[in-house]
């Protein structure tokens, strides 16, 4: 059963923003969008590109892929756009005084 881990500072990552992070092997972007925190693998699900290197935008709650702009709901990890036809996974996230914490989802 997996355990929440500490994976940054809350001061490391801005307002819209994101950081690739592991968890436990897996790839994870943590993303920081209108004061709070998501985390989803770090994935795009139509070409496998890395969701951690394309934009946050906070009034939609999605990250774009940068290799061909598929958005994902941040929350969900739910695809918003095409190319993207599937979901990617997402996880917990939890803040504790300055440190954030990524629970990996249950598979």
């Amino acid at each position: 059963m997996p355990d929440y881990v500490a994976v940054a500072k809350t001061s490391e990552v801005a307002d819209p923003g994101s950081m690739l992070v592991e968890v436990e092997d897996t790839l994870v972007v943590l993303i920081h969008a209108a004061d709070h925190w998501y985390a989803l693998d770090d994935v795009c699900t139509h070409d496998g590109g890395p969701l951690s290197d394309g934009p946050v935008d906070p009034e939609d709650k999605s990250i774009a892929c940068p290799r061909h702009g598929a958005k994902f709901n941040v929350e969900t990890g739910a695809g918003m756009t095409m190319p993207a036809t599937k979901a990617t996974v997402s996880h917990e996230v939890k803040v504790e005084g300055e440190q954030v914490f990524v629970k990996l989802a249950e598979e």
